[in-house]
């Protein structure tokens, strides 16, 4: 079945990228999606939902949902946060050496009792022999006593081969910790915690290198309201992983900066969840957003990304 509801808002790059200038719609929803990672032929990206979700394309145009990653949540997910019963936010996946690794949260609405999960696959493809979800457990998890709340992971391996993740949610904001690049666990149960960006209404961190940068990108705003949902991302970028972050005008984004990347025009309202994915040498931002011709549903959106002579992103919208 065809997720139609990848709409790409699309006439304004009909002559930049003609394979993507056609814009779909339809009632299949998707909430919080993943980096975008290719398996072969198929692009693949995981969502929110019952054991999570997960949907592929050949094209990035025509979508089709896929097998749930986990038929039954794993048994520590229930142990570890009360009152979740297998539904999974805000995934993020990274293609390593060994694999595929599939980062997930486990927690429920508005409580600082949470965990990001690991599950691993040595490949996307179901038809392939090797083809199997593995539970790896627990990545990190906080606690009321916590600052910081263990949700909306975003994994990134950098060009020395080092493996990080950006999470967090409102507490004190985004976070970073290093995770080991072939377990892709934590590197150590107390490695240090970063702080990389605060705001009173901040998550959905997305983590990229480019050039000289690393690039941090925030969602500013409240989310899941709908067309009242005010989602907006915002960008900084520094040239050490672990920050300061800063946005175009100097601002740290520690002290309320952040340089306005892609807020809400048109039917397109609340976009959030920022990631990147290439086709055929072409980048594109993809993200989620509620769309305002059908009374707010969760939508999967694609947009071309370009840069700036002095390399700031732009989402060409």
């Amino acid at each position: 079945m065809f997720l139609r509801g990848f709409c790409l808002i699309l006439g304004i790059f009909a002559g930049v990228f003609p394979a993507l200038a056609e814009q779909l719609t339809g009632d299949i929803e998707v909430h919080d999606p993943s980096t975008i990672v290719k398996c072969d032929d198929r692009y693949w990206t995981f969502a929110t939902g019952q054991g999570l979700e997960s949907l592929w394309s050949t094209n990035l145009i025509e979508w089709h949902r896929g097998e749930r990653v986990f038929d039954r949540a794993p048994a520590w997910t229930v142990d570890s946060i009360p009152g979740n019963r297998g539904f999974f936010w805000a995934p993020d996946i990274v293609k390593l050496t060994n694999g595929f690794h599939l980062y997930y949260t486990v927690s429920t609405w508005g409580s600082p009792v949470s965990a990001i999960g690991l599950a691993t696959n040595p490949t996307l493809d179901p038809q392939n022999p090797a083809f199997k979800w593995t539970d790896r457990g627990v990545v990190i998890k906080s606690a009321k006593e916590d600052n910081f709340n263990a949700i909306d992971p975003s994994a990134m391996q950098d060009r020395n081969g080092r493996l990080w993740m950006a999470f967090g949610s409102f507490w004190s904001g985004i976070k970073l910790i290093e995770l080991d690049a072939v377990t892709g666990l934590r590197i150590q149960p107390e490695s240090p915690i970063h702080s990389l960006a605060w705001k009173e209404q901040i998550e959905a961190s997305f983590l990229s290198q480019r050039g000289e940068y690393y690039y941090l990108f925030v969602n500013w705003g409240l989310c899941c309201r709908g067309t009242n949902s005010t989602y907006n991302i915002r960008v900084g970028r520094s040239r050490e992983v672990t920050g300061p972050y800063f946005d175009e005008s100097g601002q740290d984004l520690m002290n309320g900066g952040g340089t306005l990347f892609l807020k809400t025009k048109g039917a397109m309202i609340g976009p959030g969840h920022a990631a990147f994915v290439v086709k055929e040498g072409r980048e594109f931002v993809s993200f989620h957003y509620y769309d305002g011709n059908r009374l707010g549903a969760k939508t999967l959106g694609l947009l071309p990304l370009t840069w700036t002579d002095v390399g700031w992103p732009r989402s060409g919208f």
